[in-house]
């Protein structure tokens, strides 16, 4: 079985030539330059473990891999247009390089690239794969536009948030997942536990972000503290705390969203976070996720031994060790 380490070596090689491929052509060049902005690479890297998982010969889940990091990067690089966010990946965003035009068309020109290489999948496999993948992309469209009515409401409930994560993060996690498993030769049984088990573990990560962001360090978190307080993000924290406050705790949280003092403002509003026991309730929210995750993945009908390496992978998420 390929490591973790080679498996990254294989996807690195692959988008690297993907590039060389792109060139100079004006359009494609921030196509190249958002993916060479690094990242952890996850998404194809779940599709090829999921793959190596049911068959020893992973070379046909590539290209669908390279697919699934392709698309990704192009609803960065949208996403960043509709949040006007400056900074990615500590460099400074499409639009923000070039322009707002550019990164619309780009973005484009990066959908259909992946559409390219999701069609180099084996013939027997195409369709099933293709369905996951626009099924996949859809739910992401939609997991974002519901994360943009959120900043338009006040009465968002824990279960929409929870709903809207895992449309716009682990729809695609799963979807990965899924993809490698049909490729790999998967009974829909155990496609369908690998991509559960994508998608609660995707849930459990998206959970413990927004713990760091108000509970973590500037270190651990590589961004200031506080970014979602000061944002007035509706996160699972944000939400909790309006359901859970009392009368004048509300009034506080409601003060707060104006107030441009921004260390009183996320002191102020972590003090009610700790008043209400929101760090514990969201780690414990985040465990019940992560323990579904390993749940679902024990279901599937394989070797334990190749599973090792998604309960390696699972577990450095969940401690942000990869």
């Amino acid at each position: 079985m390929n490591s973790l380490e080679d498996l990254q070596a294989i996807i690195q090689k692959k988008i690297d030539g993907f590039c060389r491929k792109n060139g100079d052509e004006a359009i494609l060049q921030p196509v190249n330059y958002i993916l060479n902005l690094g990242g952890k690479r996850i998404r194809p890297l779940l599709t090829l473990l999921s793959a190596q998982a049911f068959t020893d010969d992973i070379e046909d889940a590539v290209y669908p891999a390279i697919a699934m990091e392709v698309f990704h990067n192009f609803t960065l690089m949208h996403d960043d247009i509709m949040d006007n966010a400056p900074i990615r990946r500590g460099k400074p965003t499409v639009h923000e390089k070039w322009n707002r035009d550019v990164a619309i068309l780009s973005g484009d020109a990066m959908l259909i690239q992946a559409y390219q290489l999701i069609m180099k999948t084996r013939p027997d496999c195409l369709a099933a794969v293709l369905d996951t993948f626009n099924t996949t992309a859809l739910e992401v469209c939609v997991g974002q536009q519901m994360d943009m009515d959120f900043q338009f409401r006040q009465d968002v409930s824990v279960e929409e948030y929870i709903e809207m994560i895992r449309l716009k993060t682990s729809v695609l996690l799963g979807g990965s997942m899924k993809i490698g498993a049909i490729i790999g030769g998967a009974s829909e049984a155990d496609y369908k536990a690998i991509y559960n088990f994508a998608i609660a573990l995707g849930i459990s990560f998206q959970l413990w972000d927004d713990y760091l962001d108000s509970f973590g360090t500037s270190e651990k978190i590589g961004k200031q503290v506080g970014g979602d307080i000061l944002a007035n993000k509706k996160t699972f924290l944000m939400i909790s705390a309006f359901e859970l406050a009392n009368h004048e705790q509300r009034s506080t949280l409601i003060e707060q969203q104006s107030n441009t003092n921004s260390q009183e403002k996320i002191e102020t509003v972590l003090t009610i976070f700790r008043e209400l026991n929101l760090d514990k309730r969201i780690t414990q929210k985040a465990e019940t996720f992560f323990h579904d995750a390993l749940a679902h993945l024990d279901s599937v009908d394989i070797a334990n031994h190749k599973k090792e390496s998604l309960r390696q992978l699972a577990q450095a998420l969940q401690n942000r060790e990869f």
